[in-house]
């Protein structure tokens, strides 16, 4: 059952600027945002009154609605499957639309209570409060040619929205999680890299201890509360998401879920968002590798991004991020003293200022905290493209980098790309081609309470540093319901090599280890793609039907070669089908 809208359209329902609304959000899943992704190229600009920053995710609801309510007032040039999107946009955000509201009531709820909407299972909405109760299924399975058994993911679980007073909002996701994951994922968790189940804090093993099956609890959530018309507070622990990119090299959904302090101001072309958190540094294990049940240690994050129209379609921002260390002392193993120098501190309360630089908090205080900056910039052309890009500053000195003479502390990445939507007038065929390159020894620091990573997991770009990498993906919806879409990674990282006596030479590719355990003589002459010089190519074809509301049917098929100068060739071919329900897809693809 869709949305129907009779007529025209009126100006959109949310609330005015003497009724500041509940900045809730869209939880974050590449492809719901691909869509809006898509709409805010078509119809982005001052036509949707305040303008969708892309660059910020994840975005508030009350900007998806209005930008879905001006696709729907354009009906006419609208094809069935753009209409599709926009009413789906509508029904999944329908306590920010009146009108959408009304359209989205079922004509045959479930025992009269359940499904009164057709997004919900069960919904509320009188004045002052609104309630979104919806029950998440995930259930996948697949084999997988380089292991034995079923490869499975099984999750279960609740998800509560609502706002209270139209100022303050509410979020919660609960799951219950069993996974087999297939070979190569593996090795990322129990013997290359991480210790870390993806995108997940603590693990326990399922079944088999040391085994290929794991045991997670995810949890999710926020509050929220509208302090001004133009300024939104959050208190949560979840993701978020830096830049236009399919990668951020600032920061990423990659990592488990952290604690973070948001605040959000959007007025005029700006939107400035400052963002608090604290991150598990690292983790203790037993002799089986599975994460020890104790309290990890603490670090923290400080970071802001403006974000400026410089015109309709042209967006520039700015960031600046520091990562310090937690509480404690490194004390010498003979006389049990605090080294000197090795204070670790809880947060610093001068990076609580919104608007200073955090580098010059980090000089006064003498701090060895780690500080990174850089630029991001989008534009639009003529509704149908887009070219954006990332520029990250690790370390940067300018008499090094025109040497020419590979200094290590040369620690830069960048990023370049662009979307195309409707390629040579087919609609809904779309296609985004990215190119990142991330040097040596980026996002490395001292240990890890300074470096670039939360729960032994990278921040940025899930697979680290010491590469380069082409990505390609090519999205078609032939009929309303059904989404095709293919993705292509091609990617060269310079790993670790490990020799026979046990001994690795950190050649700059894992931001989980200390720049300090670089050898002396990789100083200078350093090059992307040094040391085990690896080769990835990981393809992915998903088809995806949709037979009700954020219930969708997954036909996936990976196909993944990895070839390197320490190891045997590596071919993987993993097809899967699933069930999802209110979740997003699990993806591996590093």
């Amino acid at each position: 059952m869709s949305v129907q809208f009779d007529g025209p359209i009126p100006p959109p329902q949310v609330p005015t600027a003497d009724a500041p609304t509940a900045p809730n959000t869209v939880p974050l899943d590449a492809d719901v945002y691909r869509l809006i992704d898509r709409y805010a190229i078509k119809y982005g600009g001052d036509s949707i009154g305040n303008n969708l920053h892309t660059s910020v995710r994840p975005y508030t609801r009350t900007v998806v609605v209005r930008l879905a309510e001006r696709m729907l007032a354009d009906s006419a040039n609208l094809s069935a499957q753009d209409r599709f999107n926009a009413e789906y946009l509508l029904r999944d955000n329908w306590n920010y639309s009146a009108r959408a509201d009304a359209s989205n009531r079922s004509r045959q709820p479930v025992l009269k209570h359940f499904y009164q909407r057709q997004s919900d299972l069960y919904s509320v909405s009188i004045p002052d409060f609104t309630l979104r109760i919806n029950p998440v299924l995930g259930l996948s399975a697949g084999k997988d040619s380089e292991t034995d058994g079923l490869r499975y993911v099984n999750t279960r679980g609740v998800q509560v929205e609502g706002t209270i007073d139209e100022r303050l909002g509410f979020y919660t996701f609960l799951a219950d999680n069993q996974q087999g994951v297939p070979a190569y994922v593996q090795q990322r968790i129990r013997i290359k890299r991480d210790r870390s189940v993806p995108h997940e804090g603590y693990w326990k093993d399922f079944k088999v201890i040391g085994g290929d099956q794991y045991d997670f609890f995810t949890a999710r959530g926020y509050v929220t509360y509208a302090a001004t018309k133009h300024i939104g507070v959050q208190l949560g622990h979840d993701r978020n998401f830096i830049g236009n990119g399919y990668r951020s090299l600032i920061l990423s959904d990659y990592s488990a879920p952290y604690f973070f302090l948001k605040l959000n101001t959007r007025i005029w072309k700006l939107n400035y968002q400052n963002l608090f958190t604290e991150m598990i540094a690292d983790r203790s294990y037993d002799q089986n590798g599975s994460p020890i049940d104790t309290i990890y240690r603490k670090k923290y994050m400080a970071l802001h991004h403006l974000s400026f129209d410089v015109t309709p379609t042209f967006n520039v921002g700015v960031f600046e991020s520091t990562i310090l260390g937690g509480r404690n002392f490194v004390r010498d193993k003979k006389t049990g003293q605090p080294i000197p120098g090795s204070q670790r501190r809880g947060f610093e309360l001068q990076y609580l200022n919104p608007i200073i630089f955090y580098r010059a908090v980090e000089q006064q205080v003498g701090s060895p905290d780690n500080t990174v900056l850089g630029l991001d910039f989008k534009w639009n052309i003529k509704n149908t493209a887009q070219l954006y890009g990332q520029l990250m500053l690790d370390e940067f000195k300018l008499s090094e980098v025109r040497a020419g003479n590979g200094w290590w502390a040369n620690k830069q990445a960048f990023q370049l790309g662009a979307k195309y939507v409707d390629v040579a007038g087919i609609r809904t065929l779309d296609v985004q081609g990215e190119f990142n390159y991330i040097r040596p020894y980026t996002y490395q620091h001292k240990d890890s309470y300074t470096d670039y990573q939360n729960y032994q997991q990278p921040l940025a770009h899930p697979m680290g540093a010491n590469l380069y990498e082409l990505l390609g993906i090519v999205s078609y919806q032939p009929i309303p319901r059904l989404q095709l879409v293919g993705k292509l990674f091609y990617t060269v990282q310079g790993l670790d090599r490990t020799y026979d006596d046990g001994s690795i030479k950190n050649y700059g590719g894992n931001p989980l280890i200390s720049y300090d355990t670089k050898p002396e003589e990789q100083n200078y002459g350093n090059n992307v793609g040094q040391g085990n010089r690896t080769h990835l190519v990981h393809t992915d074809f998903t088809a995806t039907y949709q037979p009700r509301h954020n219930l969708w049917l997954d036909a996936k098929l990976i196909v993944r070669r990895q070839s390197s100068i320490d190891a045997a060739t590596q071919n993987t071919v993993f097809p899967s089908l699933a069930l999802r329900w209110n979740i997003a897809q699990r993806l591996h693809e590093f």
